[in-house]
This record gives C-alpha cells, sequence and structure tokens, in this order.
C-alpha cells in the first residue's frame, strides 16, 4: 500500500490534466490499491515513461502511434458484422479461448424455473426482466428502449430506491449517500414471471421533441422522455419513489477497463475544480459485498460496482433472479410484501447451495473480462483526423480521456500492461438536468452519471441495429448525444452548436472511428 500511494504522488505530478498532490482527499485513501488484481507495482522511472505515452496530441496531421489498437495486444479486428463485440481478447491463449468458451455458453444460457429435471440452469426469477444475459445485452452491444407498444423491454428497465435512513449509511464511505429499496418492489421493476407469479409493471414511454437550431442553417430534434410503472402488481409504489431508466451497456473491454490503476483515475479527479476548465470529475467509492471494504466503483451507469465478478452477480440476481454466494437470496429482487415469490419453489435445493455456484460465475466473469475490443478504423482519414482536432480543442477529452496504460499483472497476462484507447475517465460528472435521474447511487448524485466508454461506439448499428444512445437510450445519433450534455460539459455541447457545418460533421465522423 505504501508504494502504490507513493505512485500516485507521481502520477498528480505528471500525468497530464491532473490536479496538485494535495488535492486527494482523505476518504481516497483506502481505494487506491486493487485487492481483486495481483498487481506488480510500477517504479517512478515507468511511470514518467507511461506518463509520456499518454500525453495529448499535440499534431493532428496524423494518427497517434497505436491508436489503431483499441485495446492494445488485446485488440480484435472488426468482423463487419454483428458479433464484432462477441470475440475473445487476442491476449487469451489457448486454454483461455476455451474457458471464454465455456463463459459465453453460461452468458447466453436460459434459465428455467423450478422445479425443473434440468438442475444446473433452475432457479429463474420468479420475478426477471430476461431469461438469459445475452437477452439484455443483445450480441453483447448496448440494449435499445421498447420501439412499440409490440416490443417488450427486456434490455431496459427501471431501477427504483427510497431516501434512506441513518442505519443505511456506510460509515467507512465518506459522502455516501444513503437510500434503500422500494418497500413493495425492491432495487428494480421486473416486467417478467415464471408461471403463476404476477408480474410488478409494464414499462410506458412517451417522448416530447423539440427542436435545435444549430450553426450554417442545420437543425437536430431530441426527445426528452417521460417514464412510467402501469400496471403496478403489488400496489402503488412508496410516494417518495426515485426512478431511474437504464439501457444495458455493451460488454467490450471490461476487463482493461478493471485493469487500470485505481491511482491512474484517481489522479484524474478534480471535485474542487482547481484548474477551472469547468470539469469537476469525481470517484464514486462503493462498498464491495466480496471484499468487505470500500473500493472504487468503476462498471454501472453511475459507477456503482467495483469488479466484473460483482457487477454480474448484482445482474443475476435482479436480472434474472439467480442466487450467488454474493447475493445468497434465492427470490431475487422480491420483497418482503410479495410473499408468493419468496414462498415459491427456487433452484438452491441441491448440492450447490445456490443457483450458480462460484466456478460458474467465475466463468460469466472470465467470458465478460476477455470480451475484445475492435480496431478503430480511418485513423489517418483527414475527416477523422480534423474531427479529432475539434475533440480535443472543444476539451471534450477532460472527461472522455483518451488513454490509459493498465496494472503490471501477475497471472493475469490477458490484461497485463497493455495501452488502451476507451475514451473515458470512469470519474462521474454532473451532466446537468436535462439527463438527472434524481436518483443517487453511493456517492453519485441524481445528476452525476460514469463517463461512458466510447470505444466501439461507431459500431452500434452494425452490432444492435440501431442508434440509440446515453443511459436511457433516448439519443437516436451521436449528435443528438452530444447536445444532451449540459451541466460540465455544457460549455462543450454549446460549442457545438456553434461549429461550422463541416466542422460539427467531423467531429461525428471522428466518433463513428472509435
Amino acid at each position: 500500500m505504501p508504494r502504490l500511494r507513493h505512485v500516485l504522488l507521481i502520477l498528480l505530478n505528471v500525468l497530464p490534466g491532473a490536479v496538485s498532490a494535495e488535492a486527494p482527499p482523505a476518504v481516497w485513501a483506502n481505494v487506491l490499491d486493487d485487492p481483486h488484481l495481483a498487481v506488480v507495482p510500477r517504479s517512478a522511472a515507468e511511470a514518467a515513461r507511461i506518463a509520456k505515452v499518454l500525453a495529448p496530441p499535440l499534431d493532428f496531421a496524423t494518427a497517434q502511434p497505436f491508436e489503431e489498437l483499441s485495446a492494445g495486444a488485446a485488440t480484435v479486428r472488426d468482423t463487419s458484422d454483428a458479433n464484432a463485440f462477441s470475440q475473445p481478447s487476442k491476449t487469451i491463449d489457448f486454454e483461455g479461448e476455451l474457458t471464454f468458451k465455456i463463459g459465453n455458453g453460461l452468458f447466453r444460457k436460459l434459465w428455467v424455473s423450478s422445479p425443473s429435471s434440468t438442475l444446473a440452469s433452475d432457479g429463474l426469477g420468479p420475478l426477471f426482466n430476461a431469461r438469459s444475459c445475452q437477452r439484455c445485452h443483445i450480441k453483447d452491444g448496448r440494449g435499445h428502449p421498447p420501439e412499440s407498444a409490440e416490443d417488450n423491454s427486456a434490455s431496459m428497465f427501471l431501477r427504483v430506491s427510497i431516501p434512506g435512513e441513518p442505519e443505511d449509511e456506510v460509515d467507512e464511505i465518506e459522502g455516501y449517500l444513503a437510500t434503500r429499496p422500494e418497500p413493495s418492489y425492491g432495487g428494480q421493476l421486473q416486467d417478467f414471471t415464471v408461471a403463476g407469479q404476477q408480474a410488478e409493471y409494464r414499462l410506458e414511454i412517451h417522448y416530447d421533441e423539440f427542436e435545435i437550431p444549430l450553426k450554417d442553417g442545420e437543425t437536430a430534434r431530441l426527445r426528452r422522455p417521460t417514464y412510467r410503472a402501469a400496471d403496478l402488481g403489488f400496489g402503488p409504489l412508496h410516494p417518495d419513489t426515485m426512478l431511474s431508466p437504464r439501457v444495458a451497456p455493451q460488454m467490450i473491454g471490461l476487463g482493461l477497463l478493471e485493469a487500470i490503476p485505481a491511482a491512474d483515475i484517481l489522479a484524474g479527479a478534480d471535485p474542487e475544480d482547481r484548474d477551472g476548465d469547468g470539469v469537476s470529475g469525481r470517484p464514486n467509492i462503493v462498498w464491495s459485498r466480496e471484499f468487505e471494504r470500500p473500493m472504487l466503483g468503476r462498471f454501472g451507469l453511475k459507477a456503482g460496482m467495483p469488479t466484473i465478478r460483482e457487477q454480474s452477480a448484482a445482474a443475476f440476481s435482479g436480472d434474472v433472479g439467480i442466487s450467488s454466494t454474493l447475493y445468497p437470496e434465492p427470490w431475487g429482487d422480491c420483497m418482503e410484501a410479495q410473499s408468493d415469490c419468496r414462498a415459491a419453489p427456487h433452484g438452491d435445493g441441491d448440492q450447490r447451495g445456490v443457483e450458480i455456484d462460484d466456478e460458474a460465475l467465475d466463468l460469466v466473469t472470465f467470458y465478460s473480462r476477455n470480451l475484445g475490443v475492435p480496431a478503430r478504423r480511418d485513423i489517418n482519414d483527414p475527416e477523422v483526423l480534423a474531427g479529432k482536432r475539434v475533440f480535443h480543442q472543444l476539451g471534450c477529452a477532460s472527461c472522455h480521456r483518451p488513454s490509459f496504460v493498465t496494472h503490471r499483472l501477475d497471472g493475469q497476462p490477458e490484461q497485463s500492461f497493455q495501452l488502451i484507447w476507451p475514451y473515458t475517465d470512469l470519474l462521474l460528472h454532473d451532466m446537468g438536468e436535462g439527463l438527472a435521474d434524481n436518483r443517487p447511487e453511493a456517492r453519485a448524485t441524481g445528476r452525476e452519471w460514469r463517463t461512458p466508454p466510447l470505444w466501439g461506439i461507431g459500431l452500434t448499428e452494425q452490432v444492435s441495429g440501431h442508434n440509440y444512445f446515453l443511459h436511457d437510450g433516448r439519443a437516436r445519433s451521436l449528435l443528438e448525444a452530444v447536445l444532451w450534455h449540459g451541466g460540465e460539459a455544457e460549455a462543450q455541447r454549446d460549442a457545438v452548436i456553434a461549429l461550422p457545418k463541416q466542422e460539427r460533421a467531423a467531429l461525428i465522423r471522428f466518433l463513428e472511428s472509435l
């Protein structure tokens, strides 16, 4: 731990855009290490070399060295079809590829209700949002809101909670915003059930469209969603209920994001905006069930989960109703008021003890950790390079940080010491009232969201068959997604509106190349 803290101070002095060495509050000290990784610490000389590699570009006439390799040596080729996000990382060996394929089978497996003769696959629900991981993360890509009354919301749901009480606070995490599950419905609303159970709700979305004038006579139309939990099966929601719509995010590159040193992420945080650039990224610090301690949040739309394994276990519980050693409740998200759900048959009565055991959960985690990131396209195209210049000049890279170098990892060569280009700082940012869900999560406020990684974003239509973006899929294009930015990104949004048509098109072309 002392060595890692020393490295953090070095990084704070040399990394581009970092704050001063005195900036990190004491609350960060207990999340500097990464207990889930076997880390080989960096020397001061290595940290300085890495800082030079990660320095912002000064010349936009050509691409930067290795920029095409979004995931370093782990980068895979673009298959030019819907399977572009479903390939194993290039850095896994033959044995690892076999493990990856088994994990893929579990990721795609359709779970069935109990009791069942297929003991390894029973335990579904009783309430659920999907019967498999793949049903939400279709082709390992991003989900979408329902496009019609006939289109179900399998890749989208509503998180729910109410304000917490003092006993819900986490004393070890300063600034923790306590919440608790909605008393009748739990932490999220499920719209599917096994036979004989009552569904919790039906998702209704209404859109109001409005027009944004752009420079050079162009316009853009945005749609503002309103969400309603219709046909509630267990009575009205608590009057203080907070709703948050969530679309399933893409799955690529998760293991590399997990392998970024916590110190490097914290080095980019500037909660008091000491450099005066209007950007005040903050880390989310969350409680780890697995390690029973505070950890840096990295995963989820508000960075509410610390590791891929915990994120996977939480999704099994909340989305599919499958218990694990981390989430042992066999009824998933059912509350005490949902007595029929809790009394229904469950799949935890055999030798496993839970519905997905640790071995199977580890296989799904390995699969999720090693989904490859496709290579960039057209990196030396003049329009792409012009768009990259605009991206940096407008300050988009302040939040969508282009590159990191991952930890040196002992026993985990797949993610070890790679120069990666995810275009995220993994920090929380106030995105303004327009995108606010007004629902806190750990230290994240109701206006804050984690900067989403942009790698692979240009392949969304190819993989997922649509171009819906943001946390709830309201944006129907990359330009619409940019125009929804507010809060800390309001200046960048206004600058995009004021761009000449040609430069605005170049910016979008650059994003499409990622």
